[in-house]
């Protein structure tokens, strides 16, 4: 069993960038991702309000985070925390490789993406259904596609597709798009069209996907649309169980709840980023990153 002063869960914004604060105060750390570095943040097409960059993707600037905190800790991949116990000031944590001791742990689990629920839908994801644009929109080209949602990450994601010669229609279930201003101007400029007031009910194909039957909730019409694929952007969830199975707070909408230290009402775990509901955006999850690892560094002076 591998000791640590600190074990930090997930590779997203925050967790690199508390593993740089942790790392740079000379305390023991490790980081455990159970999918990349990067995260879901890898997924974004474009990112325009990142200080210090004018434009750059996700993937980009996650990579070079990547990099930096690698300087200072050690990052594992593919590796999915499973179980945390706490013993007195010790916590032992259970991964699907191996088990750890920490005194203290930094929760930066991010979220998963919201599924839409409807038949078909885990039959064909990789198989015309997708959750990121910018790992899977050229496989698009010159095909039609479809986004569903209504927020900046459908906009966003619409926006790619049409720039790189993808035929994409938004798919929205109100009468109006959630979207910065900024967004809906865009893809007005564009003129991506967007089918409002619209659900989908069903996906369907044989080996791939072909078609979805859509219901339009103010005419209460149905149709059936041929499309080669379907970007789904409808919100995530946060990945909060296993630290609320060991009694961490969570709210109604189960985000982690925290101080202005992120500090959890447990002694000794700390949360930052998306996990914790707010403002989900990259400046804030490393901004949240750093005071966690600040206040979880402050922890294990004390408890040594």
């Amino acid at each position: 069993m591998e000791e640590y002063d600190i074990v930090i869960v997930g590779a997203g914004p925050s967790g690199l960038t508390a593993g740089i604060y942790t790392g740079r105060e000379g305390l023991k750390s490790l980081i455990i991702e159970k999918g990349v570095i990067g995260g879901n943040a890898n997924t974004a097409p474009v990112i325009l309000n990142y200080p210090g960059f004018k434009s750059i993707s996700g993937l980009e600037l996650l990579k070079k985070i990547g990099e930096q905190a690698e300087k200072y800790i050690e990052i594992r991949e593919d590796e999915e925390l499973i179980d945390v116990q706490k013993t007195d000031n010790k916590f032992y944590l259970t991964t699907n490789n191996s088990k750890y001791t920490a005194k203290a742990i930094i929760f930066c689990s991010g979220t998963t993406y919201r599924k839409l629920g409807v038949k078909g839908e885990d039959e064909f994801v990789g198989k015309g259904i997708s959750y990121c644009s910018i790992c899977d929109g050229m496989l698009f080209k010159d095909r039609d596609v479809i986004v569903v949602g209504g927020g900046n990450s459908a906009a966003e994601h619409a926006l790619h597709l049409n720039d790189i010669g993808v035929n994409v229609t938004i798919i929205h279930r109100r009468d109006e798009l959630r979207a910065q201003q900024y967004l809906k101007d865009k893809l007005m400029e564009k003129g991506i069209p967007i089918l409002w007031n619209t659900v989908l009910t069903e996906i369907k194909g044989d080996m791939f996907l072909k078609s979805v039957n859509i219901h339009n909730r103010e005419t209460d019409v149905d149709e059936e649309l041929k499309v080669n694929g379907i970007f789904i952007a409808v919100g995530e969830e946060p990945n909060s169980k296993i630290a609320n199975n060991i009694g961490v707070e969570i709210d109604s909408n189960k985000y982690i709840v925290t101080d202005k230290s992120q500090k959890t009402n447990i002694d000794g775990i700390f949360a930052a980023g998306d996990v914790t509901g707010g403002v989900n955006q990259l400046v804030v999850s490393c901004g949240e990153g750093a005071v966690a690892a600040v206040a979880a560094y402050l922890y294990v002076k004390m408890v040594e």
